[in-house]
């Protein structure tokens, strides 16, 4: 038997095990005991909002811990509003709104460009 092979058998026999649990728990009424139970799933991560091109992507991107560059520039954007508040000086003050300015330029430029490719 070679790698393929185990690995197709391992496969098989992950499958039987949660079938096997799934029917268990249908049986002895615990599925039906779940607060969604007969109803779709809403995870209110934006999957469904995100267009059908891009949602297979994103959601590796998602798994791996990786954010899209345009969620990492809000966290950027955010992390500078917030180190304005506690600016020590007028120099780094304004080094810091400018910087903000840019990032949130950045920003909607990347937005504007994936609205007019009709990706988002």
């Amino acid at each position: 038997m070679n790698a393929e092979e185990k690995r197709e058998n391992r496969l098989k026999l992950l499958e039987d095990h949660i079938g096997r649990s799934l029917a268990e728990s249908a049986q002895n009424g615990e599925l039906q005991s779940a607060p969604s139970y007969g109803r779709p799933l809403h995870f209110g991560d934006g999957y469904d909002e995100t267009p059908a091109e891009l949602r297979m992507g994103y959601k590796i991107l998602k798994d791996a811990g990786v954010v899209p560059p345009e969620v990492e520039l809000m966290r950027e954007i955010e992390a500078l509003r917030l180190s304005l508040e506690g600016a020590a000086d007028d120099a780094t003050a304004q080094t810091r709104r400018q910087q903000l300015v840019d990032k949130q330029q950045a920003l909607a430029l990347r937005l504007e460009k994936l609205r007019m490719r009709g990706t988002f």
